[in-house]
Protein backbone atom coordinates (compact mmCIF):
# COMPACT_ATOMS: atom_id res chain seq x y z
CA UNK A 1 0.00 0.00 0.00
CA UNK A 2 1.28 3.66 -0.70
CA UNK A 3 2.21 6.05 2.04
CA UNK A 4 0.25 9.14 2.07
CA UNK A 5 2.25 10.82 5.38
CA UNK A 6 5.96 11.90 5.22
CA UNK A 7 8.05 9.14 7.33
CA UNK A 8 9.67 10.43 10.40
CA UNK A 9 13.25 10.30 10.89
CA UNK A 10 13.41 11.10 14.65
CA UNK A 11 12.30 8.46 17.47
CA UNK A 12 8.74 8.11 17.35
CA UNK A 13 7.43 7.98 21.05
CA UNK A 14 3.63 6.92 19.84
CA UNK A 15 4.22 3.60 18.00
CA UNK A 16 2.91 0.11 18.36
CA UNK A 17 4.98 -2.80 17.23
CA UNK A 18 3.46 -6.19 16.32
CA UNK A 19 0.29 -4.57 18.17
CA UNK A 20 1.76 -3.52 21.28
CA UNK A 21 2.74 -0.12 22.79
CA UNK A 22 6.69 0.51 22.92
CA UNK A 23 8.53 3.39 24.86
CA UNK A 24 11.02 4.54 21.56
CA UNK A 25 11.39 3.14 17.96
CA UNK A 26 13.51 4.21 15.09
CA UNK A 27 12.29 5.75 12.06
CA UNK A 28 13.82 2.93 10.38
CA UNK A 29 12.56 -0.27 11.49
CA UNK A 30 15.44 -2.72 12.67
CA UNK A 31 14.08 -5.75 9.92
CA UNK A 32 14.96 -2.76 7.34
CA UNK A 33 18.55 -2.77 8.61
CA UNK A 34 19.00 -6.54 7.88
CA UNK A 35 17.35 -6.82 4.72
CA UNK A 36 18.20 -6.11 0.73
CA UNK A 37 15.49 -4.93 -1.48
CA UNK A 38 13.74 -7.09 -4.16
CA UNK A 39 11.43 -6.00 -7.03
CA UNK A 40 7.95 -4.89 -6.63
CA UNK A 41 6.10 -7.09 -8.64
CA UNK A 42 2.91 -4.60 -10.94
CA UNK A 43 -0.23 -5.50 -12.02
CA UNK A 44 -0.92 -7.71 -14.25
CA UNK A 45 2.00 -9.97 -13.12
CA UNK A 46 0.33 -13.56 -12.84
CA UNK A 47 1.59 -13.90 -9.09
CA UNK A 48 -0.45 -11.26 -8.00
CA UNK A 49 -3.45 -13.04 -8.75
CA UNK A 50 -2.43 -16.59 -8.05
CA UNK A 51 -3.64 -18.48 -4.52
CA UNK A 52 -1.32 -18.14 -1.93
CA UNK A 53 0.01 -20.76 0.38
CA UNK A 54 -0.26 -20.20 4.32
CA UNK A 55 3.02 -20.42 5.82
CA UNK A 56 3.51 -24.03 7.24
CA UNK A 57 7.55 -23.59 8.60
CA UNK A 58 8.00 -21.03 11.55
CA UNK A 59 11.10 -19.73 13.14
CA UNK A 60 13.29 -20.69 9.66
CA UNK A 61 15.71 -18.31 8.90
CA UNK A 62 14.11 -18.35 5.09
CA UNK A 63 11.17 -16.93 6.48
CA UNK A 64 12.89 -14.30 8.60
CA UNK A 65 15.06 -12.90 5.77
CA UNK A 66 12.04 -12.61 3.64
CA UNK A 67 10.54 -10.38 6.20
CA UNK A 68 13.38 -8.46 6.64
CA UNK A 69 13.99 -7.56 3.00
CA UNK A 70 9.89 -7.03 2.77
CA UNK A 71 10.70 -4.30 5.38
CA UNK A 72 13.62 -2.89 3.45
CA UNK A 73 11.84 -2.84 -0.06
CA UNK A 74 8.55 -1.09 1.50
CA UNK A 75 10.72 1.59 3.18
CA UNK A 76 12.30 2.18 -0.52
CA UNK A 77 9.19 2.29 -2.29
CA UNK A 78 7.35 4.73 0.43
CA UNK A 79 4.86 2.57 1.31
CA UNK A 80 3.05 1.55 4.19
CA UNK A 81 2.39 -2.28 3.96
CA UNK A 82 3.77 -5.05 1.53
CA UNK A 83 2.39 -8.39 0.93
CA UNK A 84 5.03 -11.34 0.07
CA UNK A 85 3.39 -11.95 -3.49
CA UNK A 86 4.17 -8.18 -4.30
CA UNK A 87 8.04 -9.19 -3.52
CA UNK A 88 7.03 -12.45 -5.82
CA UNK A 89 6.88 -15.08 -3.34
CA UNK A 90 3.50 -16.63 -3.26
CA UNK A 91 3.20 -16.88 1.34
CA UNK A 92 0.26 -15.70 2.74
CA UNK A 93 1.99 -12.63 5.04
CA UNK A 94 2.30 -8.93 4.90
CA UNK A 95 4.06 -6.56 6.62
CA UNK A 96 3.17 -2.61 7.32
CA UNK A 97 4.68 0.60 8.84
CA UNK A 98 1.57 2.75 8.94
CA UNK A 99 -0.05 5.39 10.85
CA UNK A 100 -4.05 5.46 12.42
CA UNK A 101 -5.85 8.62 12.26
CA UNK A 102 -4.44 9.10 16.27
CA UNK A 103 -1.09 9.67 14.98
CA UNK A 104 -0.01 6.28 16.56
CA UNK A 105 2.48 4.27 13.99
CA UNK A 106 2.06 0.69 13.54
CA UNK A 107 4.70 -1.34 12.65
CA UNK A 108 4.95 -5.19 12.36
CA UNK A 109 4.30 -8.41 10.35
CA UNK A 110 1.33 -10.82 10.33
CA UNK A 111 1.39 -14.35 8.89
CA UNK A 112 -1.86 -16.51 7.36
CA UNK A 113 -3.97 -14.01 8.53
CA UNK A 114 -8.19 -13.69 8.80
CA UNK A 115 -9.73 -10.18 8.70
CA UNK A 116 -12.49 -9.70 10.87
CA UNK A 117 -14.58 -6.44 9.84
CA UNK A 118 -17.62 -4.74 12.08
CA UNK A 119 -21.13 -6.18 11.51
CA UNK A 120 -22.86 -4.58 7.98
CA UNK A 121 -25.26 -2.88 10.36
CA UNK A 122 -22.32 -1.32 12.50
CA UNK A 123 -19.90 -0.70 9.45
CA UNK A 124 -18.95 3.11 8.39
CA UNK A 125 -17.71 3.25 5.03
CA UNK A 126 -15.10 5.79 4.43
CA UNK A 127 -14.15 6.65 0.89
CA UNK A 128 -10.88 7.89 0.48
CA UNK A 129 -7.25 7.78 -1.53
CA UNK A 130 -5.46 4.84 -1.81
CA UNK A 131 -2.55 3.74 -3.84
CA UNK A 132 -0.78 0.23 -4.07
CA UNK A 133 3.03 -0.11 -4.58
CA UNK A 134 2.28 -2.26 -7.28
CA UNK A 135 0.29 -0.05 -9.07
CA UNK A 136 2.91 2.78 -8.92
CA UNK A 137 1.64 6.52 -9.21
CA UNK A 138 -1.78 5.87 -9.24
CA UNK A 139 -4.25 6.67 -6.55
CA UNK A 140 -8.32 6.59 -6.19
CA UNK A 141 -11.03 6.87 -3.66
CA UNK A 142 -11.81 3.21 -2.12
CA UNK A 143 -14.61 2.43 0.05
CA UNK A 144 -13.24 0.45 3.38
CA UNK A 145 -14.71 0.25 6.52
CA UNK A 146 -12.99 2.34 9.46
CA UNK A 147 -11.83 -0.84 11.97
CA UNK A 148 -10.56 -3.90 10.93
CA UNK A 149 -8.93 -6.75 12.96
CA UNK A 150 -6.37 -8.92 11.44
CA UNK A 151 -5.67 -12.63 13.26
CA UNK A 152 -2.78 -14.53 12.68
CA UNK A 153 0.79 -15.46 14.01
CA UNK A 154 4.36 -14.05 14.01
CA UNK A 155 7.27 -15.63 12.54
CA UNK A 156 7.92 -17.69 15.56
CA UNK A 157 4.50 -18.82 14.90
CA UNK A 158 2.94 -16.95 18.34
CA UNK A 159 -0.70 -15.82 17.77
CA UNK A 160 -1.40 -12.09 16.67
CA UNK A 161 -4.52 -9.95 17.05
CA UNK A 162 -3.92 -6.62 15.20
CA UNK A 163 -6.69 -3.64 15.34
CA UNK A 164 -7.00 -1.06 13.12
CA UNK A 165 -8.85 2.17 13.28
CA UNK A 166 -8.82 4.84 10.40
CA UNK A 167 -6.03 4.57 7.90
CA UNK A 168 -4.27 1.49 9.61
CA UNK A 169 -7.77 -0.50 9.74
CA UNK A 170 -7.96 0.67 5.44
CA UNK A 171 -3.80 -0.64 5.20
CA UNK A 172 -4.85 -3.94 6.67
CA UNK A 173 -7.50 -4.79 4.34
CA UNK A 174 -5.62 -3.36 1.53
CA UNK A 175 -2.40 -5.99 2.20
CA UNK A 176 -5.06 -8.82 2.88
CA UNK A 177 -7.14 -7.52 -0.48
CA UNK A 178 -3.61 -8.70 -1.85
CA UNK A 179 -3.26 -12.44 0.01
CA UNK A 180 -6.64 -13.54 -2.10
CA UNK A 181 -5.18 -12.17 -5.43
CA UNK A 182 -6.70 -8.94 -5.49
CA UNK A 183 -5.65 -5.23 -5.56
CA UNK A 184 -7.65 -2.11 -4.77
CA UNK A 185 -8.24 -1.84 -8.95
CA UNK A 186 -10.43 -4.68 -8.30
CA UNK A 187 -12.85 -2.53 -6.11
CA UNK A 188 -13.58 0.17 -8.67
CA UNK A 189 -16.02 0.51 -11.10
CA UNK A 190 -14.54 0.11 -14.70
CA UNK A 191 -14.15 3.59 -15.82
CA UNK A 192 -12.27 4.32 -12.53
CA UNK A 193 -10.09 1.54 -13.02
CA UNK A 194 -8.94 2.85 -16.83
CA UNK A 195 -8.11 5.94 -14.81
CA UNK A 196 -6.10 4.33 -12.72
CA UNK A 197 -4.03 2.28 -15.07
CA UNK A 198 -3.66 5.89 -17.10
CA UNK A 199 -2.05 6.99 -14.16
CA UNK A 200 0.20 4.59 -13.50
CA UNK A 201 1.85 4.73 -17.26
CA UNK A 202 2.04 8.02 -17.03
CA UNK A 203 3.98 8.56 -14.19
CA UNK A 204 5.47 4.78 -13.14
CA UNK A 205 8.81 5.38 -14.46
CA UNK A 206 8.85 8.75 -12.26
CA UNK A 207 7.91 6.26 -9.48
CA UNK A 208 10.65 3.76 -10.45
CA UNK A 209 13.68 6.14 -10.20
CA UNK A 210 12.28 7.33 -7.28
CA UNK A 211 12.83 3.92 -6.14
CA UNK A 212 16.49 3.35 -7.10
CA UNK A 213 17.56 6.77 -5.87
CA UNK A 214 16.14 5.94 -2.24
CA UNK A 215 17.93 2.31 -2.71
CA UNK A 216 21.07 4.14 -3.70
CA UNK A 217 21.27 6.13 -0.59
CA UNK A 218 20.98 3.48 1.03
CA UNK A 219 24.10 1.67 -0.47
CA UNK A 220 21.28 -1.47 -1.51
Amino acid sequence: MSVRHERSHSVDRRVRVQGRPVDTYPALPPEAGRGSVRRVTVVGEEVLSRPRREVTEFGTPELSALIDDMFLTMYVADGAGLAANQVGVGLHLFVYDCPDDYGIRHVGHIINPVLDLPDPGSRRLVDEFEGCLSVPGAAMAVPRTDRAVARGFDKDGDPLVIEGLGYFARCLQHETDHLIGHTYLDRLSKRDRKDALRQMEDRREDVFAQRAIKAASLGR
